[in-house]
Formats: C-alpha cells, structure tokens, sequence
C-alpha cells in the first residue's frame, strides 16, 4: 500500500529574508505561498517563531499567522510553533483566541519548550524567567486552561479564548516532548527539518506511552523535513545550497538572511562543518519529481506519520513556489480533504 494514501500534505514557513530582500518582501510572499498552497490541497500553513535571526521574519508568529489567515479562506494556519518558553500563557490564549474569534475553525496552535534563540535574546524577550523552559509542562497546563469553559468564581480569563478549544499540538526535538505529548494525549510534530538525531527514537516513545484524552483516543503524528523540489535533481540540489549556507553561517555564530544558491558548497566551508550539516540535514528530500516522489514515500514509511509537513529555505520565490508545486504533485495520493479541527 501507498503509505502517502493516507498522509495530509502541510507546509511550515520560516518566513525567509534573503539576501539583499526585506521582512516586507517576506510577509507579502508568505502570503502569496499560503495562496498558491491552498490552491494545491496543502492542509495546514504554519509560521515558526524564531527571534534575533536575519533570515527568519516571523519572530511576532501571531501577527504573521493573521497575515496569512486573512489571505486565505480554507487553509488551516498556525504557529510551527510559539516557544512557549517566550511568553505568558495568558498572553499566549489571548492572541490565538483573537485568532480563531477572526477566522473559526482554521487555527493551530503548536507550542515549543525551547526559546528559538539565544540565552542574551531570551533574556531580553522574557526577563522575569530566564530559565523559562524548565516550567513548560507548567506552563502549558496554564495555557490549555484559558481555552477551556470557564468555571465559576474564575479569576482570570483569556478574553478572547475562553471556551474557544484552540487545537494544540506539542512540537519538538527531543524525548522529553515526546513523552510529555504521550502522557498528555496531544498530537506530536516532530523538527526533523533540522534536528533528526532522536526522531525515530521520540516517535516510538510517544506511540508506546501515549494515553488517551480528551483530545485524542490514539497517538497522532506529524513529521517535518526539507523537500526541495525541481525539473532535475541538479536543479534542486543547486537550491539546497542555500539552506546548506544558512545552517554553516548558524553554526559559526554568524546568521544571516538566506543566500542566494551556489553550484557546491564543497571547498567553501571546512569538511568537517560540511560534516555536521549533511548530518543535521539528513532527512531532507531533495531533487526531480520522480526523485521527491520516492523520498517523501521513504520518509512516511521510516516514521509512519498521520500527516507530513515541508519546508523548503529557497531564495528565489518562484523557484520556492514551483517546489511546493512539484512536492505536492509529487504526492499525488494524498487525500484533498481537508482536516477536521483537532479539538
């Protein structure tokens, strides 16, 4: 059996600003993606927050989630994630709650532990708790709360958010929000865009220890990885380098907006930190349609995901659009239905 028969198709959106572009230039064509996404039969469109980073605009992913909501008219759209570690709680409902209030039933709320950035940046974001992660799971108890009916003589509530049961889905890289997804019966996303290491491993923990809820009666996945699609697997290689660039820019300490491709990054970086990102970067599907078709099969039969979400950091827009296009041709199986809210 096809194992993409069964698999919704979604995108997570980083926002790009390329080199020598704008953060104006990026929301206009986070837009145009949404778009030309929705128009394909992707399900969901997710923003990512990330914070002191020149090539990512979506640090303020509520605004941006508006932007792209309000373009759009079925696409579901949410946060891949917010970093809760970042936020109050309340501050948090109340912006997804003013979200679904303005477009009901098209919201997704995924919620991170880690920060997105670094400890001077997470500081200067959240100063009262600057060890915020290590109250997460308190955390996000506090936030699933301000969407639940309130109770009386409640003190504080998210207005709007009160009642609303803005879907939530737990994201992350690591074991531990594997199994907090598993005891709290959330629907896991797992980054495997960029931190694959103990992909395979928090998947089968989170299947084996999930319990059941009220949200959901059996484990529920979804995967994330690269697919960089064109014409020729050359072509499509030729536009990884630009992610390639960025992750070893990123890993010298110097971030910067997304750089134009080149024919190889080989001889223009140390082997070693070549190394490191091919390793980062390994689950990325890259190349002709053909190409895709089988690595995206490849990637859904290794994880037995209930859904698959893409990314792709390509400089040119049309180029990146024309990805998007070749990935979702190339899962020709997948059911167009769109899915229901994850309550």
């Amino acid at each position: 059996m096809n194992a993409l028969n069964r698999v919704p198709l979604s995108i997570l959106d980083l926002c790009p600003i390329v080199r020598g572009g704008t953060a104006a230039q990026a929301f206009a064509n986070a837009r145009d993606l949404a778009q030309h996404a929705e128009g394909l039969g992707y399900v969901r469109y997710w923003l990512a927050e990330h914070h002191n980073l020149p090539g990512i605009a979506s640090a303020a992913t509520s605004v941006v989630i508006g932007h792209v909501a309000a373009g759009t008219r079925t696409i579901r759209v949410g946060s891949g994630g917010v970093m809760l570690a970042n936020h109050s709680p309340l501050a948090v409902a109340e912006q997804f709650g003013t979200l679904e209030s303005l477009f009901p039933g098209r919201i997704d709320l995924g919620v991170g532990r880690a920060p997105g950035t670094d400890p001077r940046t997470t500081y200067a974001l959240r100063r009262e708790r600057t060890h915020s992660a290590d109250f997460f799971a308190e955390d996000l108890k506090e936030l699933r709360n301000y969407f639940r009916s309130a109770v009386p003589n409640q003190a504080v509530r998210a207005v709007p958010g009160v009642g609303l049961h803005v879907p939530i889905w737990l994201l992350g890289s690591s074991l531990y929000s594997a199994r907090l997804a598993a005891v709290l019966g959330l629907p896991y996303a797992f980054a495997g865009h960029f931190a694959p290491d103990q992909l395979y491993e928090a998947l089968e923990i989170y299947r084996a220890e999930f319990r059941p809820s009220e949200t959901l009666d059996r484990p529920h996945v979804m995967a994330a990885t690269n697919a960089f699609a064109a014409a020729t697997d050359a072509e499509a290689r030729r536009l990884f380098t630009s992610v390639q660039q960025q992750f070893l820019q990123l890993r010298r300490g110097e971030p910067g907006p997304v750089p134009p491709p080149v024919d190889s990054v080989e001889g223009l970086y140390a082997p070693e930190e070549i190394a490191g990102v091919a390793a980062a970067l390994r689950e990325a599907v890259v190349g002709s349609p053909d190409t895709v078709r089988q690595g995206l099969q490849a990637f859904v039969e290794r994880t037995r995901a209930d859904e698959l979400m893409v990314t792709a950091q390509i400089y040119d827009h049309a180029a990146r659009r024309r990805s998007f296009e070749i990935v979702a041709q190339a899962a020709t199986d997948l059911a167009p239905a769109r899915l229901a809210a994850t309550a």
